[in-house]
């Protein structure tokens, strides 16, 4: 049976225990915050990088691509090191040139590199969203390759699992999600006159406001609602927060009376998603 590595990008917001116990391979973005240059989960961790947003209040972090030339020096260790099967998983593939770059690398490598022919395959998804969206599917495959699960077993789990996931998040400000363009800042401006909450839906690699809600105090509420009418009953669930301890718990307390059960996991948002939003 060949030997399996697990990749993926920083923007799946994997934690760092589960990064070291599992194994995975986690390719960290470049972000530039206030005229310097970093590489996220490097340079700093989240309250490294929440820390540096506040010295910084008037700055969006901006993110730059991961390079086909950088997937193809990736490949080549991999093999090196003895893996025989390379399984990436990317950020949304509307959201950023990465996946493209890898699938560019991956699609040139053994015409480029004939010394690896026959020494392994390589293997690309579309993570479809952000941040845990992916980042949990790719731990589980991580999981599923620590049980001995074959590569055509966890490849089916991804292929399966990936287009179905879905987030609803809520935005307190509207001032940095108008930065981002995601809402126009007149929009932006109205809308936090007014009180108004929108939540807002990743799902097949689309961003689109779902619903709207007046008021900080209904916002958490309505989010469980409507995640809790589209999960599959009895399926887990995970709780993707910010810098705001105090909501991650809130959220998790009342998904938890609306559905039975506590989530399975928490994935904080870091640099290469938050400037999104």
């Amino acid at each position: 049976m060949g030997k399996i590595i697990i990749m993926t990008d920083s923007a799946s917001d994997i934690s760092e225990n589960e990064e070291k116990e599992l194994g995975i391979k986690i390719l960290p973005f470049p972000v530039v915050i206030g005229g310097k240059s970093y590489l996220s989960r490097v340079d700093f961790d989240n309250a490294g990088f929440y820390k540096i947003m506040e010295e910084n209040p008037n700055e969006l972090p901006k993110t730059a691509q991961i390079t086909a030339f950088q997937f193809d020096e990736l490949y080549k260790e991999q093999f090196d090191a003895g893996y025989t099967e390379i399984i990436f998983v990317s950020i949304n593939k509307k959201g950023s040139a990465t996946h493209d770059n890898a699938v560019m690398a991956k699609n040139e490598f053994f015409e480029e590199h004939p010394e690896y022919a026959g020494k392994g395959t390589i293997r690309i998804f579309d993570g479809v969203g952000y941040s845990g969206q992916y980042g949990y599917p790719v731990v589980q495959a991580a999981k599923m390759a620590e049980e001995g699960k074959t590569v055509d077993e966890i490849t089916a789990y991804l292929s399966d699992i990936l287009p179905k996931r879905r987030i609803y998040f809520g935005i307190y400000g509207l001032k940095y999600a108008a930065k981002s363009g995601r809402i126009p800042s007149a929009a932006a401006l109205v809308g936090d006159a007014l009180g108004v909450k929108p939540i807002m839906k990743i799902w097949a690699n689309e961003i689109v406001t779902a619903f709207k809600c007046r008021g900080e105090k209904k916002l958490l509420a309505k989010m469980a609602d409507v995640s809790a009418a589209e999960m599959l009953p009895g399926s887990p669930y995970q709780i993707v927060y910010g810098c705001d301890d105090v909501c991650r718990d809130e959220l998790a307390a009342k998904m938890t009376e609306k559905v039975g059960y506590a989530p399975d996991d928490f994935f904080q948002i870091g640099a290469a998603v938050a400037q999104m939003f």
